[in-house]
């Protein structure tokens, strides 16, 4: 039993030798891993989260190997030779952008975990909304533009505006909003210049404010998973200078059931009879219109981005990247407190949610203080005094970021808008003497998104 591990985040979030050896709450810690741990990293997620770059005497793995980024050409051979040269028998990938190659790698090898057709539903956007619109779920009117006549086309029907984005996109990283049809010409000439291609997704655009479902499978079952809403637009992460508040549902809210039933019929959708796909966990986003209808935008077979893996921590005692290490790696799960076998999923122990800040470019003169707070549950800052950084990338290029609780939604909101309030005041940066910003050292990751 070995595994070799995609990783395209920092270290500091993820002790796979303590996971793997059982020290996480609900283990025993008594069991250390048998076999090799060999990790192929990216150098460049390291490096702008402000973590020292491991040496040989700095890491408890069997191998690790460094690349400038994991989007390098060369990575899916190197994997492939390590997993040989280790006699790999596991592959674990909590990224958006490595799950692909975990699973190419799996079915190559004939490994256990899921295989490519297993995620594609969950990879693929035009497969994934054709899947759920069969099994009764409303997506938005959308089509795979091959050439900007087709893209043009779908416009003239849909009106404006119009979002564009990858196909196999993530983070809102390349994802346009288009108001009019100047812009969309400008968009479709950069996007086809080239010529006709496959891998973008044109969609009407769905007012509303975008909900997210969040959760965990445990053998085919959902054990646990609750709705929240982003009180602000992804999509603004480059224009949006002050707190970005993202806050769990109440469990008497009338969205919650509903929420809740839509994404349960989605995984049925995606997730057929055979599939590999067993135990993983799930980031579903979901248009609530102003008709109150409940639109999937879209649905990710892996944790959400940003803290929301530390927010669902908070309501169910459950580490996400534990669970899905550990199953992904072939071992006994953490026990889940208040799990029963009756089917019925867990109820949340309080409300939570994080407030974000997203960069900008400029040099840093001062950063917010760490909250004292006992209702704050984690304080993250991704920057330092002193430094130069570069605009927000994605919607997951965060300044700082805070996990609260409380009893309520309500009052968990004023927490988290008092305490946003506070970073925002904090915080200050300005321009660079004598140059332009340039990308800084310190960046959240999306994932794993």
């Amino acid at each position: 039993m070995s595994v070799l591990v995609l990783h395209r985040n920092p270290f500091a979030a993820f002790p796979y030798r303590r996971w793997l050896d059982g020290d996480a709450p609900g283990l025993d810690g008594r069991t250390p891993y048998p076999g090799h741990i060999v990790v192929l990293a990216a150098r460049d997620k390291i490096e702008l989260a402000g973590e020292e770059i491991p040496g040989a005497a700095d890491h408890d793995f069997t191998h690790l190997e460094l690349f400038d980024t994991l989007d390098d050409e060369e990575v899916p051979a190197r994997a492939l030779a390590l997993a040989e040269e280790y006699r790999i028998t596991h592959v674990i990938a909590h990224h958006e952008a490595d799950v692909a190659l975990a699973a190419r790698l799996r079915e190559r090898l004939g490994l256990d975990g899921a295989w490519s057709a297993d995620i594609a539903p969950f990879r693929d956007k035009a497969l994934m909304k054709r899947l759920a619109r069969q099994a009764g779920v409303e997506v938005a009117p959308h089509t795979v533009p091959g050439t900007a006549r087709q893209a043009r086309d779908f416009a003239g029907r849909h009106g404006f505006p119009v979002v564009l984005k990858n196909r196999a996109g993530y983070n809102s990283i390349g994802l346009s909003v288009i108001a009019d049809r100047d812009e969309l010409e400008l968009r479709l000439a950069r996007a086809y210049r080239d010529g006709p291609r496959d891998d973008l997704l044109v969609e009407a655009y769905v007012p509303g404010r975008m909900c997210h479902v969040d959760g965990l499978v445990v053998d085919g079952r959902t054990v646990a998973a609750w709705p929240s809403q982003y009180q602000y637009d992804l999509a603004s992460f480059g224009a949006d200078p002050g707190p970005r508040v993202d806050l769990t549902l109440d469990v008497d809210d009338p969205l919650t059931p509903r929420l809740l039933t839509l994404v349960e019929r989605t995984l049925a959708a995606l997730r057929p009879e055979g599939s590999r796909l067993r135990t993983h966990a799930f980031h579903a986003e979901v248009f609530h219109t102003p008709d109150d209808r409940l639109v999937l935008c879209e649905i990710a077979g892996r944790s959400g981005g940003a803290k929301i893996r530390e927010v669902f921590e908070t309501l169910f005692g459950i580490q996400l990247a534990v669970q899905v290490t550990r199953a992904e790696a072939g071992l006994p799960l953490p026990v889940i407190e208040g799990a029963t076998d009756d089917g019925a999923p867990l109820r949340p122990r309080c409300m939570s949610g994080q407030v974000l800040t997203m960069k900008r470019p400029g040099l840093v003169r001062s950063l917010p203080a760490v909250p004292d707070e006992e209702w704050v549950e984690g304080f993250w800052l991704f920057a330092e005094e002193g430094q130069v950084i570069a605009p927000a990338a994605g919607s997951a290029d965060f300044l700082t970021a805070a996990v609260g609780s409380a009893p309520t939604r309500v009052e968990c909101e004023r927490r988290l808008r008092d305490l946003g309030a506070r970073i925002v005041a904090g915080t200050k940066i300005v321009a660079p003497p004598g140059d332009a910003a340039r990308p800084g050292r310190n960046a959240e990751p999306a994932e794993a998104s």
